[in-house]
């Protein structure tokens, strides 16, 4: 049964993929203003001003405040560093000679 499950899940992998490639949609709230939704469940306002401004509020939550998308490494329990782009130990690879 389970490998059953594991192969439905790798068989749909390549169809959920190609949908969150698809385009948003545009839309309209209650109140008339234009939105863009995505289908991964992501949306934004589709004028500017308001976009960057509620961009601005959502930034101050901290479910929001992640690990920058190119740095490398992870925290576990607030021990450990992020390794930005320009760091000498950025993309450095192993240190084992033998995986050199």
């Amino acid at each position: 049964m389970k490998r059953l499950c594991l192969i439905a899940a790798l068989a749909a992998a390549p169809a959920l993929a190609a949908e969150l490639d698809r385009t948003p949609i545009e839309a309209q709230t209650v109140e008339g203003q234009k939105v863009r939704l995505y289908p991964n469940g992501r949306w934004e306002y589709v004028d500017v001003a308001k976009a960057a401004e509620a961009q601005k509020i959502a930034a101050e939550y901290p479910e929001n405040k992640t690990r920058p998308i190119d740095s490398q490494g992870i925290v576990f329990g607030g021990v450990g560093r992020y390794v930005m782009p320009g760091d000498k130990d950025y993309n450095r690879g192993s240190l084992n000679p033998k995986l050199r």
